[in-house]
């Protein structure tokens, strides 16, 4: 990386060690986010969130990772590296760049949707032949449930305009506070002390867990190791940010035009043949597999000098 704060050049020493720091946004930030916000949320709203007005829901969900998310990040940043353009990757990439890994999206988007869909007959069937893994599936359709009804309350709009603001609430706030988190932060720091691949890995490991998708966790993970990789070879906290947005922006304007709730449903089952969704995966495994490979072996083209994953 262009950034090193311990080169003895430096004036940006850390005061921990960035796996510590990295232990400590991750305890943090899921302390203020998910317990200090949530607690809020309930004392706003009350237990029963199905009664919660949607817009202010949804105000409440914006200002939260705003506030605790975003500001812990650039307040453990600045105390810990004093360093905060750096350490979260402030710089502009190449347009060029952008749309090299937009284009890995265009593969990306359809093999999360197919893996999901491989994945729940896996464990439909598991269910039905185990009653010890049913009962833990009985678990995460509970949850599942409860995850859904949140999302799709957020996500529904009657109109364009208010599509422009489930926009701003599902796409645009997540791209920015989220990715300065993990793919600024957390990643960043764990590239200090260990490879990159581990560090890519483990953050989009945490990344997915972040979310308490018991369904949606693989693809999670995957889409925060691609996202990730981004980061690392850019060098730059923009493409993980556009990549998010576009991310979630497809869910967004896909939902708004069909309509069908099953699109939300990460626990649903694929009717039909499977084997149809199999051979999808495994294509396009391959073929994002390849892609990777590509943009690894000739992103110096993009940005000159060398800087293979390994």
């Amino acid at each position: 990386m262009s950034y090193n704060p311990y080169d003895p050049e430096s004036k940006y020493i850390p005061i921990l060690n960035p796996v510590g720091a990295a232990i400590i946004g991750l305890v943090f930030v899921f302390f203020t986010y998910q317990i200090v916000g949530g607690l809020i949320t309930l004392a706003i709203f009350g237990f029963d969130l199905n009664t919660a007005p949607t817009n202010g829901f949804r105000i409440m969900t914006t200002i939260g990772q705003f506030i605790f998310i975003l500001v812990p990040t650039l307040v453990l940043s600045q105390a810990i590296y004093r360093d905060i353009p750096n350490i979260l990757r402030f710089k502009m990439p190449r347009l060029l760049e952008v749309l090299v890994f937009a284009g890995g999206m265009a593969i990306l988007i359809p093999l999360m949707q197919e893996l999901i869909a491989v994945q729940n007959y896996v464990l439909e069937y598991l269910a039905s032949a185990s009653s010890v893994f049913n009962s833990f599936k009985a678990v995460f359709d509970q949850l599942n449930t409860s995850l859904e009804g949140t999302y799709l309350r957020l996500i529904s709009a009657a109109n364009i305009f208010e599509l422009s603001w489930v926009i701003f609430v599902i796409a645009v706030t997540p791209a920015i506070c989220e990715e300065l988190l993990f793919r600024g932060f957390i990643q960043h720091s764990l590239e200090f002390s260990t490879k990159p691949k581990w560090a890519i890995i483990l953050t989009g490991v945490f990344f997915g867990l972040y979310h308490f998708s018991p369904y949606g966790l693989m693809a999670l993970v995957i889409f925060g190791v691609y996202i990730g990789f981004t980061a690392y070879k850019s060098e730059s906290i923009v493409i993980p940010m556009i990549l998010h947005f576009i991310n979630n922006f497809v869910t967004v304007v896909v939902f708004y035009i069909i309509g069908d709730t099953e699109l939300l449903d990460a626990s649903a089952v694929p009717p039909g043949d499977i084997l149809y969704s199999v051979i999808n995966v495994v294509l396009l495994s391959l073929f994002f597999i390849f892609f990777l490979y590509i943009v690894n072996k000739n992103y110096h083209k993009l940005k000159g000098g060398s800087d293979d994953l390994s």
